[in-house]
């Protein structure tokens, strides 16, 4: 039960850190890519790579890992966000930056949790 709590208390932590972000983060408009949206997903996505690495390594609790990526991470990263915005573009007519953003938002989270994950596990294994 208490490892339920610190996920939720982190969650929030990085739920509330989120919209920090994407409200400080200029977005371009409605017709421009989400800035915010953007930096949230990619940061996230390398910092729970980080994450991994460090518990494939040894170097970290399963504890400490479940709060940290489901718990801050999870509440940081928003896919629902991402993608609703990239229906948004469709809405408006920008079929073209649509795509970019969903594929590149996909191919630039994978990366940087690959780069994350990679480097953690190189540095402490």
């Amino acid at each position: 039960m208490g490892l339920s709590v610190l996920v939720a208390l982190a969650g929030g932590l990085g739920a509330a850190l989120r919209y920090a972000v994407d409200s400080a983060v200029p977005d371009g408009g409605p017709v421009r890519v989400p800035r915010g949206t953007t930096a949230v997903n990619l940061a996230g996505s390398f910092l729970a790579g980080v994450c991994g690495g460090a518990l494939s390594a040894g170097a970290a609790d399963p504890a400490v890992y479940a709060v940290a990526v489901a718990g801050f991470c999870g509440g940081f990263t928003t896919f629902s966000t991402a993608t609703l915005e990239a229906v948004l573009l469709l809405e408006r007519g920008q079929l073209g930056r649509a795509a970019g953003y969903a594929l590149g938002t996909l191919a630039g989270t994978v990366a940087a949790a690959a780069v994350g994950y990679a480097g953690t596990a190189r540095l402490l294994g």
